[in-house]
């Protein structure tokens, strides 16, 4: 008996063809139907009486896999600026493709910049089964382009439609926001202020979408300042000048700024005015501060779309859209009107 059985091997022992045990290991139904039962039974002992372990690579091939599944960032994944943003995705992909045998291939060669591209010409997207795609903004041509092919991939974030249903696992910002909104409103504030822009990545528009459909009765928006990165003390002046209790930051580093402004002309958060946060960041170093905010379920999203993603591919699982629950995180800067 060889060290290593093949199946080879086993067809030999069975006195049928190799393509013939091959279909038995692989359980490809439409073509067993045409083996007599017995001649498959007679297989399958031998595959048993042997001990014959089918080889995974040799397996997978046969089904047309290489079990590797893409990630595409439209922004470098690592760098440190990026760090809290792709970090915890990137475990969540890692846990879920280890967790069902599949590698990974980190798809770098698509260019810098603008020039960054699913599509760019000598990248090495079809290594790979399927891709995961994420970013803080899509190409939207790329996107029509994905879902309009017949190449397996899932967005993590919620994405629009492109010619046809997204499939994606994102986070409910928008229901995020309006559970701190509501809370606001139950402290007592009605004159709220927004401190970022209304759009256009879809990630930004579920917030202020969340934030706007909260307004209504009593409460209304005494400001929006949809530009991000403005000097603090300017911020902070136009804040107090409309007359703002709230405040709905878009940026963890505006909020920050300001605070510190803020601090600095003896202003007491939240006694003098409540700070919110849309979204909690992982980088806690960056202030002391523990602001009103929401948790982004990062990892879980990272996992639940590797595992639709593998669904996608083995099974041509149907478009499905899914977005999981932010849980507020009460923090230390929203409380009660004065």
């Amino acid at each position: 008996m060889p060290k290593r059985l093949t199946q080879k091997h086993i067809a030999q022992l069975a006195g049928v063809s190799q393509a013939t045990v091959s279909l038995v290991l692989n359980d490809a139904h439409a073509a067993l139907n045409r083996i007599p039962d017995d001649t498959r039974a007679r297989i399958l002992k031998i595959i048993h009486d042997t001990g014959y372990v089918a080889d995974p690579i040799a397996r997978s091939m046969a089904k047309g896999l290489n079990r590797i599944l893409g990630v595409f960032t439209y922004e470098p994944a690592f760098p440190s600026a990026q760090a809290d943003f792709f970090a915890p995705f990137l475990l969540g992909i890692e846990e879920e493709a280890q967790r069902q045998n599949y590698d990974l291939l980190l798809l770098t060669s698509a260019g810098i910049g603008e020039k960054r591209k699913i599509f760019n010409d000598g990248n090495r997207l079809r290594l790979a089964d399927g891709c995961l795609v994420l970013g803080r903004q899509f190409n939207r041509a790329e996107l029509k382009r994905l879902v309009g092919g017949d190449y397996p991939f899932v967005a993590i974030g919620r994405r629009e439609n492109a010619g046809g249903k997204v499939p994606y696992v994102g986070g409910d910002y928008a229901g995020g926001t309006k559970a701190l909104v509501e809370k606001a409103l139950s402290l007592g504030h009605s004159r709220l202020a927004y401190v970022g822009p209304e759009g256009p990545a879809e990630s930004v528009s579920d917030r202020w979408k969340g934030f706007s459909q909260s307004l209504g009765g009593d409460a209304q928006l005494a400001l929006h300042i949809s530009a991000v990165g403005q000097p603090p003390a300017d911020t902070l002046d136009a804040l107090l000048a409309s007359g703002s209790t709230a405040v709905f930051f878009n940026e963890l580093a505006d909020a920050i700024k300001v605070e510190a402004v803020a601090r600095q002309r003896g202003l007491a958060i939240p006694a003098d005015l409540s700070f919110v946060v849309l979204g909690r960041h992982i980088r806690p170093q960056e202030t002391a501060i523990q602001f009103a905010s929401f948790n982004i379920p990062r990892e879980e999203m990272g996992r639940q779309a590797t595992a639709m993603l593998i669904r996608r591919i083995e099974a041509s699982e149907p478009v499905q859209q899914i977005l999981l629950p932010c849980e507020p995180v009460e923090g230390e800067t929203l409380g009660p009107v004065k």
